[in-house]
């Protein structure tokens, strides 16, 4: 994880809070239809809170608000074709972090077996 958050704070983009990366990732990782009312309930935060996140979030183009057409008193979010390239470089990021992670982990094994 430590690795993965090193490449997204070093990569040239925009930096996300924890509460920002947590609402784009349960929009994008998550099928169900997402609602501002809903995201504050699945995430325990106050409906405030994942306004403000859907605020950054839109000001990037990652994710959009629309009044749901059947229950105008709800806001649906949804995806973009800017939050759909970025969850692929976040999956490429974590890839090569975890591939680091084994390797490193594999030579450090080997030299303690080396040390034995």
């Amino acid at each position: 994880m430590r690795d993965t958050v090193v490449a997204l704070v070093r990569r040239d983009g925009p930096d996300f809070s924890a509460r920002q990366l947590g609402v784009f990732l349960t929009c994008y990782l998550q099928d169900d239809p997402h609602t501002v009312r809903g995201l504050a309930a699945r995430l325990n935060v106050s409906k405030p809170a994942i306004t403000r996140a859907l605020d950054r979030l839109g000001e990037l183009d990652l994710a959009r608000r629309k009044v749901d057409p059947m229950d105008r008193r709800s806001v649906l979010v949804q995806r973009t074709l800017k939050g759909a390239a970025f969850l692929r470089d976040l999956r490429g990021i974590m890839g090569e972090a975890a591939s680091g992670a084994r390797k490193g982990s594999t030579e450090t094994a080997s030299r303690k077996t080396a040390n034995s």
